[in-house]
């Protein structure tokens, strides 16, 4: 039987989908990508995964370790063990910040994906940012909980390692993690730092004027959609929320496309046009396979 999270989950995005009519989408373009620009987000991928996994502390966690297998783990933790958050120094001359995300077959780990109110950011944190930019409340505060670790840590790995690339990744409530991330350290490393992020089957997290704040400080941005996956149009763009730019489809195995601008335009090869509401989505390509990859603990 569903839980009550995700009956609240359903009826919200109903609504949403009622009232989309004045929310006029523009046309959008999709560019094929190639098997090579495809094979290219494979390491990502499995950082992603392996965050959901046991033995990640240690780089001990089978496949998905196996996959970066000379990778080097700086330090692990988190908010106790619901959600972990893992920060690796690869010998590839990147730093990978990665969170753990939920398991839509462990519906107790998802935490905060209801929570649809928006608030401002924390200046603290996020310096400069007009109070108008707002994020999914839950979102904002559990990434508060590790963000100032996480700094400290780039900032010395960034000095250890010497390199300035830095890349936020993330699954499902990791990749919201992640893309606050990647503002936060863009506006928190030094000048000439190379911030990107990677994510997957990620919810909306704040308002246009979010999404545009990482179109600007993160022009690296992806994040990838798998098919008819329903967790990317929620929460619903007529509770305010909007994606930013750098949308990845995978409209089925091998036919990839990249969708052009934010959220606010379709195209029937991008996701707001393939999944128009939750009834017309599909929980399982939650799970992936992202060009073979699968995410979750089921993945592990």
């Amino acid at each position: 039987m569903p839980s009550s999270k995700l009956l609240i989950l359903i009826a919200l995005n109903l609504l949403s989908q009622c009232f989309a009519v004045p929310f006029a989408l523009n046309r959008r373009t999709a560019t094929t990508l190639s098997a090579a620009q495809i094979s290219s987000f494979a390491p990502f991928t499995q950082f992603a995964r392996a965050a959901y996994c046991d033995g990640f502390q240690d780089w001990t966690c089978g496949a998905a370790c196996d996959a970066n297998g000379d990778f080097e783990v700086s330090l692990a933790g988190g908010d106790d063990s619901d959600i972990q958050n893992c920060y690796f120094s690869p010998s590839l001359n990147s730093i990978i910040v990665a969170h753990e995300g939920t398991d839509p077959v462990q519906l107790e780990s998802d935490l905060t994906d209801v929570e649809v109110l928006l608030g401002s950011l924390d200046s603290s944190l996020f310096p400069g940012i007009s109070s108008s930019v707002q994020v999914h409340d839950g979102f904002r505060d559990e990434h508060a909980k590790t963000a100032t670790a996480i700094l400290a840590e780039v900032k010395a790995l960034m000095t250890s390692k010497n390199t300035k690339n830095v890349v936020a990744v993330g699954h499902s409530l990791g990749g919201a993690l992640a893309e606050l991330d990647s503002l936060f350290l863009a506006l928190n490393l030094p000048s000439g730092s190379n911030v990107s992020a990677m994510t997957y089957g990620t919810p909306r997290v704040g308002n246009p004027a979010f999404a545009s704040l990482i179109d600007q400080h993160v022009p690296g941005f992806k994040h990838i959609n798998n098919e008819k996956d329903l967790i990317p149009i929620v929460p619903g763009r007529f509770l305010g929320y909007a994606h930013p730019a750098g949308e990845i489809h995978i409209v089925s195995p091998g036919n990839v496309v990249a969708c052009s601008g934010d959220d606010d335009a379709t195209d029937s090869q991008c996701t707001i046009d393939t999944v128009p509401n939750i009834f017309d989505g599909d929980i399982l390509n939650h799970l992936g396979p992202y060009a073979g990859t699968s995410i979750g603990t089921l993945a592990c």
